[in-house]
């Protein structure tokens, strides 16, 4: 191991999907597992393909329900490379001795390189050695280079490589009784001497998929097609000691890429004019040399290895390849089959990395929930509401493609799921919009695409909230907030919760944001948008009303997550932990047992707290104060005490949340927490769930923990205002943001001292407020900024 790899010694089929989804490579276009190229999917692997944004619908039975599912879907494998000695079986790890195997992920260079060593028997062995890439430069374009060397003899090697079409979404346990045939039509045909295509279609959504493979062999190749797939073979005479050679280079297109005529002739014409393998390495290595310039992270010892590797994997979801693409957030990145591909609220913990050095990424981001707009008013209007809702999970055209039903895996019980009632993620997309143009200064995106999409979350909001005569106050009622084990009151008949605190406050900040925006636009634009969407002062009024006098329930002199929380029963922690050890899914441990987590004071993840995670201390404090209340220190502190104690962590979300909130409010228990959160993939501490695809809100998360939560960064007013909380186990840290304008902007933290070094430009100076003072730094400058105590 170094600060750049990943090594995985060793052959253990127990970690192989953990290990995939770990060593998948992408480019924000596609990714591709790190599956074993002689490897089929099985119990034990699952070699998928993922082009950002393809998905297709389908309806399974089950339950005895008609349910319908929209997927990320599993593209035709181009991996398939397996070899064998003549007359005999073919070679995997799976089914012949193993004598060594590792593999070594290169962060670097986005290469994944492979050596297996295989017994042959009589004193002979095959060593296989292999290095492989999802090209950086150019989105299409992926290879693999295959090394074979005979030990201890000479002799012939038969190898077979394939693009399969056969393949199916089956990567995910709990989701195989849903109709995972997604691909029809699957043709397969030649192109040329060395060349061989496939292309089929998605079965509803229609999209047209091609590929192109192009195999390098020291020995003729020739081909046959085995529908559905697409085969060429070699056989090599290899000279003991003497490595033999084959390489494969694929072009993958879809009919939903832009300035293509056909994805089959687009496939087949890229990769005949594609270089060889060394020749497409170099352009692939400076591009990887360019994102690690743009997103230099310099943080040291274990700390600084794994926030490396979750920024390789963010970078390989959402590149700059992607500000060209009509995609969200998935929540599991590229990586597998895990939320069907779906985009959540994770946004919110991805964008404002994204903002301070991708902001064209950022900006593509939101133009996708921009493009849904129409669909989220419209899913108002069917529920009698004004403005815009949008879904929970969204997929291709911006629906609720949240599931009627999920698998208890305890039980065996297919339940029905109510998490489409998470309102708040409208929220989130306004914190994400007004987070961007703060971070970038991009007034064209806020007074245009950006104010449509405030003005419409707002107006829902607002009409959303109903007033109370007895509190003087105006409620939202049947909601879920962010811990989703709470989606109900214990016996009641309808799904919902009243006033989730998380809710209410974030719904008071957006109307007054809003607010805020709609006053600045220019007079000409502000008068467009009131001309197209029937918006007058006496609207602006009743939102202004409206975000001051929504209620904020308290128990115990605490926030509580929902009206009737403190009501509930308290849970035995202790007994359950005996019982069970990991308790992270309490939910399905208690529905096990003919129970429910609703009646208990008991949370997955952070809810009431998430506010500390959105807002600093003073903007917290400032939206309570809106709304007529008083948060002071000690109720903050005594709020996450109590929640503290009553969550389970059953999301990778969680750990990052309450890291960050514990570095301002108790910092000696926060690295616990920051540690949990670095851990959360490379452990797999949600037992297995990595295998089916990593938590990219997580691990963008984590560096934005660095970034922004232990900085204190805030993007406010034309400003870089910082306000550290120095940990003792991270004491030392810096990183390059892209802020107005200004390219490798460098912040460094060390021992009290913050250095902050502005490149040349022809720019304006950078205004840097810390608590205590406000300074100026000219473009070309560094400045040294004694932190106060």
């Amino acid at each position: 191991m170094t600060a750049w790899t990943w090594e995985h010694e060793g052959y253990d089929p127990a970690d192989a999907r953990l290990r995939e989804s770990l060593c998948t490579l992408g480019n924000g276009y596609f990714a591709t597992r790190g599956a074993l190229p002689e490897c089929s999917a099985d119990q034990v692997h699952y070699p998928g393909t993922y082009a950002a944004g393809c998905y297709n619908r389908l309806t399974s039975e089950v339950a005895g329900r008609h349910v319908e599912n929209e997927d990320m879907v599993n593209l035709p494998n181009w991996l398939p490379l397996r070899f064998r000695l003549p007359g005999e079986a073919w070679l995997s790890p799976d089914t012949a001795p193993v004598l060594d195997h590792g593999e070594t992920l290169h962060l670097s260079s986005g290469l994944l390189e492979r050596r297996t060593r295989y017994d042959l028997g009589g004193g002979r062995a095959l060593l296989v050695r292999q290095h492989r890439f999802v090209h950086m430069a150019d989105p299409h374009l992926a290879g693999l280079r295959t090394e074979f060397t005979a030990e201890g003899y000479s002799g012939p090697l038969e190898t077979e490589a394939a693009l399969d079409g056969g393949v199916t979404n089956a990567g995910v346990p709990r989701y195989r009784d849903l109709d995972g045939r997604h691909l029809t039509h699957v043709l397969t045909g030649t192109a040329d001497a060395d060349t061989v295509w496939l292309r089929c279609r998605t079965r509803t959504s229609d999209v047209r998929i091609a590929l192109a493979a192009r195999l390098t062999s020291p020995a003729p190749v020739t081909h046959r097609h085995d529908r559905p797939r697409a085969l060429q073979t070699t056989r090599l005479e290899l000279v003991a000691g003497r490595p033999a050679t084959v390489d494969k280079v694929v072009a993958l297109h879809t009919s939903r890429d832009p300035a293509i005529s056909d994805p089959l002739h687009a496939a087949v014409d890229r990769v005949g004019r594609a270089g060889s393998f060394d020749a497409l390495l170099e352009p692939h290595l400076t591009a990887w040399d360019q994102l690690w310039r743009r997103a230099e992270l310099d943080v040291p010892g274990e700390a600084g290895r794994i926030l490396r590797l979750h920024l390789f994997h963010v970078l390989q979801t959402l590149s700059p390849h992607t500000a060209d693409l009509d995609v969200g957030v998935p929540a599991r990145g590229l990586h597998g089959e895990a939320y069907r591909g779906h985009v959540f609220w994770d946004e919110l913990f991805v964008l404002p990395y994204l903002n301070l050095h991708f902001p064209e990424v950022s900006r593509a981001l939101l133009h996708y929930r921009h493009r849904r707009l129409e669909r989220a008013r419209a899913a108002a209007r069917d529920t009698g509401r004004r403005g815009a809702m949008y879904p929970w999970q969204s997929g291709s055209d911006g629906r609720e493609e949240t599931q009627k039903l999920h698998l208890n895996p305890r039980s065996g019980r297919w339940l029905p799921d109510r998490s489409h009632l998470q309102h708040h993620v409208g929220s989130a997309i306004a914190y994400n919009v007004l987070q961007y143009c703060e971070a970038s200064g991009d007034e064209e995106f806020l007074h245009t695409k950006g104010a449509e999409m405030l003005l419409q979350i707002s107006r829902f909001w607002a009409d959303s909230a109903t007033h109370d005569e007895r509190l003087g106050r105006y409620r939202i009622k049947g909601v879920v907030g962010p811990d989703e084990y709470h989606d109900a009151y214990p016996d009641a008949a309808e799904p919902g919760l009243d006033d989730n605190a998380y809710t209410n406050v974030t719904a008071a900040w957006v109307l007054g944001r809003t607010l805020d925006v709609l006053r600045g636009l220019p007079e000409p634009r502000r008068r467009e948008l009131a001309e197209r969407t029937g918006l007058d002062d006496s609207e602006l009024d009743a939102w202004d009303h409206i975000s001051r006098t929504l209620h904020v329930p308290f128990h115990d002199g605490v926030i509580s997550q929902f009206e009737g929380y403190g009501e509930l029963a308290e849970l035995d922690w202790r007994g359950y932990r005996r019982r069970y050890g990991d308790i992270r899914r309490l939910d399905r441990i208690l529905e096990a047992e003919g129970d429910t987590v609703n009646r208990y004071q008991a949370s997955k993840q952070a809810d009431v707290l998430m506010l500390g995670y959105l807002f600093s201390p003073a903007e917290l404090q400032a939206v309570f104060r809106r709304l007529g209340l008083d948060l002071d220190e000690r109720t903050w502190r005594r709020t996450v005490d109590h929640y503290l104690h009553r969550t389970s962590h059953g999301s990778t979300l969680s750990g990052l949340v309450h890291g960050w909130v514990l570095a301002r409010a108790r910092r000696a228990d926060a690295w616990k927490f920051c540690q949990e959160a670095l851990q959360a993939d490379i452990a797999d501490i949600q037992g297995g769930t990595t295998g089916e695809g990593i938590h990219l809100g997580a691990m963008a998360g984590t560096l934005d923990l660095v970034q922004r939560g232990l900085t204190g960064l805030e993007t406010r007013a034309g400003a870089l205002r910082m306000d550290p909380v120095p940990l003792p186990e991270l004491s030392s840290y810096g990183f390059t943001l892209r802020y107005h304008g200004h390219w490798g902007v460098r912040l460094r933290l060390e021992r009290g001292l913050l250095e902050v070094t502005v490149p040349s430009s022809g720019r304006s100076p950078i205004e840097v407020h810390l608590p205590d003072r406000a300074v100026s730094v000219q473009p070309g400058e560094t400045d040294r900024l004694v932190l106060p105590d």
